[in-house]
């Protein structure tokens, strides 16, 4: 991947200068260490700017490039992995290509498809194509948003940019942080595409294109999560489907193979991963050098499942030992790159695994995110089948306790145990077809936090989160099975806003590593929406049809495992022995009421209760990590605005010079 800018003008009269579009190429070179260019068009309409981190043609694939007369020019982060497929098609209409780069065929593509060409791309990517003979812009994010870009509008120019500080530069004062996106972070741990943590600051949404042209800006959606109408599923044997599954993830695996540099792929000890792993052996004899994380709390740590299969395909192994003061010594750098307020500090430890991966000589790896939102994964949609199925008889009293078969742990036989078992999972019992219904429980908890807002950010908020979510929702969403919605949410909320960006590519990005997704391939993904739910859910066994798929290639007990969720430690590493000096400053009285998103004397309360070591509630943890964050993207992008614009790279305004 890489790092791309640029600068629109939105009036005839006004006219983009190179120096401005280089100004804005320093914020991204974490994204793109080997090179860099810059294009302006004869007429001064456009300017293009792109970081390179080499990994296709890595002699001839430089950025902007054009196409044969050098009236489409681009630049693209991310990779197109059917290049090879699609510049045979594109040679045999008579296309004429120069390089050897996947860069090239979005140039080609866009001369014989038009504004269709995306649908014929199969990748991960943000483009910026600049048409010069038709005098339009074309700014383009791949369809499930794992990678990056943002714009604003600044006068009469448009700026845009894979990160929010690479539109610094050209801002004439700081951003400021919106009240509606802190609401939705505290809502769905995310603010919802298009909006960001900052006002009048975009983001192009995933599978969606934007248009400028005679200075008007117009928004098109190319692809989107659909789900068939219940019952027109695919037919076949749960044989024969399983099959057809590990055809088209094989194949999105092995294209997701292609480079010219070497390629590793993290290694969890879970299912996806393993499976993951299991069909890069199986498809590639390549060597295979896997990732691993291991954490102090005996609780998160998987590491005997990532010995096992490691010694069950023989790979080489490189690990990571996360203690719990990593996690609050590196959480100002995580921020940064981040961008944005966040709930949980597992983008951490994966932001030190990328760094791991860069300094074994590495530049690309598969991962298996993705996996439990396309083929149904999560605990959530355990959650959520049960509760439809208590809802059928709300009065019952053992059908609540179904939820025990998730947790066992869960203690349901006291009073007190069943009385919150039963407040907190009946939440919506009374209304099981409401289109939020399989997230009501998460949206609830989250937005307990929100206790800790102050009286001024509270008097600035002007909608419901939960209903304009549900207001936005598509035509045919009330169509779907209810299984089915609940992966629209998922992905449509914590997927691509949190999961694909805060802890996927900016993590990744800030040691200049490529991810790529092979479970997020569109093909995967449009093939598994037209499963019947319950191959993805049978009983309460997730993932049936993906399993049964991947039977002969993993051990029993990798197959047969519990569902672990990634996690890492939050607060215990704040509140150490020793903690670190900005947590004190940033949560300090005068701090919280300068900023004025928090109220102090409540997040005051909670701060004792952290520093006395007590066991907090899984909700105020979530609340000290947000309030935290939040101070954190206060501090660098608005009170060191200034220094935050020159800064290069990975570096960050210190943390003690204040």
């Amino acid at each position: 991947m890489c790092g791309i800018n640029g600068i629109a003008a939105l009036s005839v009269q006004t006219k983009v200068s190179e120096q401005d579009v280089r100004s804005m190429l320093p914020p991204l070179y974490h994204r793109g260490p080997d090179g860099g260019g810059v294009y302006l068009d004869p007429g001064q309409r456009v300017g293009l700017g792109h970081t390179r981190l080499s990994i296709i043609d890595l002699a001839g694939g430089a950025q902007p490039m054009h196409n044969e007369d050098k009236t489409v020019w681009v630049t693209f982060n991310g990779e197109i992995f059917n290049y090879v497929e699609l510049r045979k098609t594109l040679l045999k209409e008579g296309h004429r290509f120069h390089t050897h780069s996947d860069t090239e065929v979005i140039v080609h593509a866009y001369e014989q498809y038009g504004d269709d060409f995306a649908q014929h791309l199969n990748g991960q990517f943000a483009i910026a194509l600049w048409d010069d003979s038709r005098q339009r812009l074309l700014l383009v994010r791949d369809r499930v948003g794992i990678l990056p870009l943002f714009y604003t509008s600044q006068g009469d120019r448009l700026l845009f940019a894979s990160e929010i500080k690479a539109l610094l530069p050209q801002l004439s004062e700081a951003p400021r942080i919106s009240p509606t996106a802190l609401d939705q972070i505290f809502t769905f741990w995310a603010a919802r595409s298009p909006n960001t943590l900052f006002e009048d600051i975009f983001e192009v949404s995933p599978g969606h294109m934007l248009v400028l042209e005679n200075g008007r800006l117009r928004e098109s959606i190319y692809w989107d999560w659909h789900f068939p109408e219940q019952g027109d599923y695919h037919q076949g044997s749960d044989s024969d489907l399983a099959e057809q599954l590990y055809a088209i993830l094989a194949d999105a695996t092995s294209i997701r193979l292609r480079a010219d540099v070497p390629v590793g792929a993290y290694l969890s000890g879970g299912l996806d991963s393993s499976a993951l792993v299991a069909l890069i052996r199986r498809h590639s004899n390549a060597p295979l050098r896997t990732f691993s994380i291991g954490f102090e709390e005996q609780s998160l740590d998987e590491s005997v499942f990532q010995k096992q299969m490691i010694e069950h395909l023989g790979v080489e192994n490189n690990r990571i030992f996360c203690q719990n003061r990593d996690i609050a010594e590196n959480f100002p750098a995580t921020i940064f790159h981040a961008e944005t307020a966040i709930l949980r500090t597992a983008p951490t430890p994966m932001r030190e695994l990328s760094g791991l991966v860069r300094a074994s000589g590495y530049k690309v790896v598969l991962t298996g995110e993705g996996a439990d939102e396309v083929l149904g994964g999560y605990d959530l949609f355990k959650e959520a089948k049960i509760r439809q199925f208590w809802a059928r008889h709300p009065q019952s009293e053992w059908r609540p306790l179904l939820l025990k078969a998730l947790y066992p742990y869960l203690e349901t036989s006291g009073a007190q145990a069943k009385t919150y078992l039963h407040n907190y999972y009946s939440i919506g019992l009374d209304k099981p077809d409401q289109p939020g219904f399989s997230h009501l429980t998460r949206w609830f908890t989250t937005s307990q936090c929100k206790i800790f807002f102050s009286q001024e950010l509270n008097a600035r908020l002007s909608e419901n989160a939960v209903d304009r979510l549900t207001e936005q929702l598509p035509a045919a969403f009330n169509h779907w099975h209810s299984f089915n919605r609940a992966q629209y949410l998922e992905a449509k909320t914590l997927m691509g806003d949190y999961l694909l960006c805060s802890q996927g590519d900016r993590m990744l990005m800030a040691n200049s590593v490529e991810g790529r997704f092979p479970f997020l391939d569109h093909r995967v993904i449009e093939f598994a929406n037209r499963m019947n739910p319950r191959l993805k859910m049978r009983a309460l066994n997730e993932k049936y049809l993906f399993k049964r798929a991947m039977k002969d290639q993993l051990p029993r007990q990798i197959l047969e495992r519990h569902k672990q969720p990634y996690r890492a430690p939050d607060i215990p590493g704040f509140f150490s022995a020793h903690p670190p000096a900005y947590v004190d400053d940033l949560l300090s009285e005068e701090k919280l009421k300068r900023y004025g998103y928090f109220d102090a004397q409540k997040v005051g309360f909670l701060l004792k209760k952290a520093r006395r070591g007590n066991s907090i509630a899984y909700k105020d943890n979530m609340a000290l990590v947000g309030v935290l964050s939040t101070q954190l993207c206060h501090y660098f992008f608005i009170e060191q605005f200034s220094q935050t614009a020159r800064e290069t790279g990975a570096s960050y305004p210190s943390l003690t010079s204040q």
